[in-house]
């Protein structure tokens, strides 16, 4: 079984000890969301502002694929495993080869962003199309314009506009982040072929060409990027809830627990509160007032 990645700096989510004690009825007042913040879910940005942290640039390929780099900065395109019934805007990685943080510097535009690989160097593409990851230091070359765009048909996607493009290009004249077969062979033939050679147990490789060059017109360019969750701007509502669930009071806590607390309980339920373990902590005191009251 494929294991989520996990990235430096993670919470580690501590393991609940399990008590025989009824709990009685289900509080309506807990909440059973997932705190924003320890989100490891994945999920895709709604435009080029949201996209920051570890970022999985999938391509326009069948069968889907992600861009990726070797520990030399090397650039390739590399399968994905982990996918809801092969729908590549449920992608998550299985290699850490196929993450990228996303970053800006001070002075960039929300849609001009970076791309930082594994090994620490830049995803780059120079002016002829060339796509690397060998620098450790951004410049233009390092430096990617999101530029989001939708269809007829109402989807939404991003095209990654590189250093290709001239200055004082004119739309039609832009370079994007591309993946086309080799050899002009269109991506539906190519994976057609390799049905059939599925069928008769002989297996072919789709060699896939990625370029920084791609015309503005061509489904080639049109990319899907998903980020980590945890990583997206809190909105107002969001960052209200979370307060909220930082700060509860003394009399909040003693209506939990039905009783008057002592000052050690109190701040003892509430270190308990803001590590998720409120409701074990209260039926501690629950359990130790039953005590007392025949002692």
């Amino acid at each position: 079984m494929v294991k989520p990645l996990s990235f430096k700096g993670d919470k580690r989510l501590k393991k609940r000890k399990h008590h025989e004690v009824s709990q009685g009825p289900a509080d309506d007042n807990a909440s059973t969301s997932v705190d924003p913040s320890e989100d490891d879910s994945w999920s895709m940005p709604a435009n080029a502002g949201e996209l920051t942290g570890p970022t999985v640039i999938v391509l326009p390929t069948l069968p889907p694929t992600c861009l990726a780099s070797d520990p030399n900065g090397n650039i390739f395109a590399s399968q994905l495993e982990n996918m809801i019934e092969g729908d590549p805007k449920t992608a998550e990685p299985h290699n850490v080869q196929q993450v990228w943080v996303a970053s800006r510097v001070a002075g960039m535009a929300p849609e001009e962003i970076s791309f930082k690989a594994s090994h620490g160097g830049y995803l780059s593409c120079d002016q002829y199309g060339v796509l690397g990851a060998k620098r450790e230091a951004r410049g233009r070359e390092e430096t990617f314009v999101m530029d989001n765009m939708m269809d007829e048909d109402g989807r939404s996607w991003f095209q990654l506009r590189t250093a290709a493009s001239k200055p004082k290009a004119k739309p039609e004249e832009q370079k994007y982040v591309s993946a086309t077969t080799d050899n002009g062979v269109k991506k539906e033939q190519a994976v057609e072929k390799e049905v059939d050679d599925d069928s008769r147990s002989v297996s072919k490789k789709v060699s896939i060409s990625l370029r920084g060059d791609g015309e503005p017109s061509s489904a080639d360019t049109r990319v899907v990027l998903r980020m980590q969750t945890r990583f997206k701007p809190q909105t107002a509502e969001t960052k209200e809830a979370a307060r909220v669930k930082e700060k509860i009071g003394r009399k909040e806590l003693e209506a939990s627990a039905g009783r008057l607390l002592t000052d050690e309980e109190a701040k003892k339920l509430k270190r308990a509160h803001k590590a998720g373990d409120l409701q074990e902590a209260l039926l501690d005191v629950r359990a130790k007032a039953k005590h007392d009251k025949y002692a």
